[in-house]
């Protein structure tokens, strides 16, 4: 009820000329100094709740004394003290302050409406409007209470500036147009985590927030910023620590069967002592922190239970200063210096173990009033880690210069408002010093610049701290790192060369949080139903293709002369095939094309050295010779088909071939006719050898091989064969083959060699009964047979047949049939006359037996 009193007294003095009266008694500040310019404070002296029934722990039941809060007030007065002594700044004009302590909502408002109003202690009926009121105010260090009494203050144009409220919703213009920081806003601060765990490889990582606006808004900015760097929440969960213990534990419960091994703890140091003391107690160990500034650089980590799991946290806070002779004052503190402040009086006594109590109810022992703070080690006078106290000295000389620039005005007497007036120096009011703060730009004397944006935020400038174990046990914390917004993206986080103690002080290795490993170079990534995109499949790349990145979402095709390697991470010219000599097929085939041309150049000379025997001369020596020639030919033309195939040697190999053949199988069909012819002679009255006789035969053979000459050249001018890179048969290799260019002049070829051999065929079939003794057709007929079935199986086999085994195929076939004719017709001959010479007569070869 007390709460819904004071927001009506608000109302009420929202009113432009109501008579207000304050529903309850005025909150007294806790320190103040008069002066003609007064600057007001709120800061939590003491932190705790005062409803047990709620409370997690009865650890933060009854309030306790909070230094470091105290500190920031005495540093905002040391400051205003500073500025009163400058003459080059304020002249003539004295700052004062009111600073009041707050511990809960209604505390904060009741300061906020008393800081608004100007009244004091007791009130009676008055105008409200013409109360004093502070021309600014510093505070909160939280960022739910700004919102509170920002709520109220922002109604009246009263500026006010904190050293410590990150929560990126304060950011807000609209909704808080009054408000300003010197502590840069969670959204830059979020940013630099997400990066940060984007830099260490953790792409699986837990987050759990205090559950207020600093929390949730801190951990969405996070969850916002971490998926545009590839970076998975595999859960989100906040707790407060006035809320129900079953949250915390569940929780627990969470973080105990994740898979994570990386959790954002975006929270005070209250939340996150309670958690550390929990987890504790559970025995989890080997996580890694990451904090928030709220807690990373806390003092009272120390002294938490459990506070050994924290070792190795990381985090991000502003960076630490040094202000001169703030120490002094620190030191120089002493009750007498504000009588009427009880929290001083509490914390003299507490830090002492005495009692300033007069009336000695009290259990400790009465104050000697000796007591002094210059020989003692406190949190309070420790200066040492100056980062968010520097924030509330840069926020008092904000204050200042926004003053100062307003005083002063224009150099040529024009000001900024209505009229281009300026302000009236003995009637300041908070509205116009509103507007000068937005525009105020000074550098301080540790060289650090300080502005406002259009938000009213600060630069976004931290140091990384990393928590480690001292020799004492303590928790220090060691600067890692920077992160400063204003520099270039890739420039932005920069870690230093000194050493980071991981997840616990466990761990000497950078841990691993991943939901699935990287995908390395030769694989891609293929999500998981159902899961975030941090959960993934690792696919090998297919043959052809290829993957040279980690995590690669495609496979790349290769190049079409390219084909992929084993690991499938690169590109690598494919290998070309063709029948060369130095592999087996090719070696043997040679073989047999050479074994053929010795076989033929003995029996050349068997035949030359036995050419005036009857059996020699029977067999028409001019033409066997001849086709002792056309064969040797033909088992040489078969080793062009062998080797790397080149222009020349594509259009030779099927001339050569086709030329060859055509000879000899002239010259078959010549010795086919002639043994017809011959027998046809012995007829009475016929003359038929006058009409083929040497001459003819001659012509014969010539017109015959003319005409394959001619398809040839015909065929070679018009299209020839040519090298070919065959990519089509196989994919992972290139067949190089020759062409054939022109498809008609090959089958051309192939059919004229083929028409000549069914008619060699035809002849000698006719001629199988003749005598025995002379008769040679019967061995043609068997050569053509086999030279018919030889080039009849060729076609389907050489169609059929893939890359290399198509050019094999086609040696096969030309040995063969060479082959053929050579044993055929000339076997039975170098026999007789090697092993038989008594049938190489002529009595012999006159013999008839029909």
């Amino acid at each position: 009820m007390s709460l819904i009193r004071l927001l009506l007294s608000v109302l009420l003095m929202s009113k432009g000329d109501s008579v207000c009266r304050l529903q309850s008694s005025a909150q007294p500040p806790e320190l103040t100094q008069d002066g003609d310019l007064v600057i007001g404070g709120i800061f939590s002296f003491r932190t705790g709740f005062k409803q047990p029934d709620i409370l997690l722990y009865t650890l933060f039941y009854y309030p306790s004394l909070n230094s470091r809060e105290f500190k920031f007030a005495q540093t905002m007065i040391f400051a205003i003290n500073e500025i009163n002594n400058n003459p080059g700044m304020l002249p003539d004009v004295k700052l004062g302050y009111k600073i009041y302590d707050n511990c809960g909502t209604i505390d904060i408002l009741r300061a906020a409406l008393a800081l608004v109003s100007g009244l004091k202690g007791e009130v009676s009926d008055g105008n409200c409007t013409k109360a004093e009121t502070v021309h600014a105010i510093l505070g909160h260090s939280g960022s739910r209470p700004t919102i509170a009494f920002q709520q109220v203050v922002g109604r009246f144009h009263i500026p006010v500036i904190s050293h410590f409220a990150t929560c990126a919703c304060l950011s807000n213009r609209r909704e808080y147009p009054t408000f300003f920081r010197t502590i840069p806003s969670d959204y830059y601060q979020s940013r630099a985590l997400a990066k940060m765990v984007r830099q260490f490889g953790w792409t699986w990582i837990g987050a759990v927030a205090v559950d207020n606006e600093y929390g949730r808004n801190g951990v969405a900015a996070f969850v916002q910023n971490a998926q545009e760097f590839g970076v998975c929440i595999e859960y989100s969960e906040a707790f407060s620590s006035s809320g129900p213990p079953d949250n915390l534990q569940r929780i627990i419960e969470i973080i105990k069967h994740s898979t994570s091994k990386v959790i954002l703890a975006f929270m005070s140091h209250r939340e996150i002592k309670l958690l550390a003391a929990e987890l504790y107690r559970h025995n989890v160990k080997g996580l890694q922190w990451v904090g928030s500034d709220a807690w990373i650089t806390d003092h009272s980590l120390t002294d938490s239970e459990g506070h050994s799991i924290l070792v190795g946290s990381l985090g991000f806070v502003v960076s630490r200063a040094h202000i001169q002779g703030l120490e002094e004052h620190l030191r120089q503190l002493h009750p007498s210096q504000f009588p009427d402040s009880q929290f001083v009086r509490e914390y003299w006594e507490d830090v002492f173990n005495c009692t300033l109590n007069e009336t000695g109810k009290s259990q400790r022992k009465p104050c000697s009033g000796s007591e002094s703070l210059q020989n003692t080690d406190l949190e309070f006078t420790d200066v040492s880690e100056l980062r968010f106290t520097n924030n509330v000295y840069k926020s008092v000389y904000a204050v200042a210069h926004a003053l100062d620039s307003l005083i002063k005005c224009d150099v040529n007497g024009k000001g900024p408002f209505s009229n281009w007036s300026c302000a009236d120096v003995q009637h300041i009011k908070p509205w116009q010093v509103l507007q000068y703060l937005s525009t105020v730009n000074f550098t301080t004397e540790e060289g650090e610049r300080v502005y406002f944006d259009s938000n009213g935020d600060s630069p976004a400038k931290y140091e990384l701290v990393n928590l480690q174990m001292n020799n004492k046990g303590a928790i220090d914390g060691v600067t890692v790192g920077i992160y400063d917004a204003s520099l270039p993206e890739r420039h932005q986080f920069i870690m230093n060369n000194i050493p980071v103690v991981w997840g616990n002080g466990l761990n000497e290795e950078v841990p691993a949080s991943v939901c699935s490993e990287s995908c390395l170079p030769g694989a891609r990534k293929v999500l998981q139903k159902g899961r975030p995109v941090c959960c993934y499949d690792c696919i090998p790349c297919p043959a052809g293709e290829i993957s040279n990145l980690t995590d690669s979402i495609h496979c790349l095709k290769c190049p079409p002369e390219y084909w992929s390697n084993n690991k499938r991470d690169a590109c690598i010219p494919k290998v070309i095939e063709f029948l060369a000599y130095d592999e087996l097929l090719g070696t043997l085939l040679a073989l047999f094309s050479l074994m053929g041309v010795f076989l033929t150049m003995i029996t050349t000379i068997i035949f030359y050295c036995h050419k005036e025997t009857p059996l020699v001369r029977a067999n028409n020596s001019e033409l066997s010779f001849l086709l002792l020639f056309s064969l040797t030919l033909c088992f040489l033309c078969s080793l062009t088909f062998i080797g790397r195939p080149s222009e020349w040697s594509c259009m030779l190999r099927h001339t050569a071939f086709g030329i060859t053949f055509v000879l000899c199988i002239s010259c078959v069909l010549g010795k086919t006719i002639v043994v017809l012819m011959a027998f046809r002679a012995t007829l009475p009255g016929s003359n038929v050898m006058k009409w083929f006789g040497t001459t003819q035969q001659r012509l014969s053979v010539l017109t015959f091989t003319l005409i394959q000459v001619l398809i040839c050249t015909l065929w070679l001018t018009i299209n020839p064969p040519f090298p070919f890179k065959n990519m089509s048969h196989y994919k992972e290799k290139i067949i190089l083959e020759c062409a054939l260019g022109s498809a008609v002049g090959f089958w051309a070829v192939l059919g004229y060699i083929g028409l000549l051999a069914v008619l060699c065929f035809v002849l000698a079939f006719l001629a199988r009964k003749l005598p025995d003794n002379f008769n040679e057709a019967k061995f043609i007929t068997f050569s053509m047979l086999i030279f018919c079935a030889v080039w009849i199986t060729f076609i389907p086999a050489y169609v059929s047949s893939p890359g290399k085994f198509t050019v094999a195929v086609e040696i096969f076939a030309i040995l063969a049939s060479s082959y053929g004719l050579l044993i055929c017709i000339f076997l039975q001959k170098c026999l007789i006359i090697l092993f038989r010479p008594e049938q190489n007569t002529k009595k012999h070869m006159m013999g008839k037996k029909i």
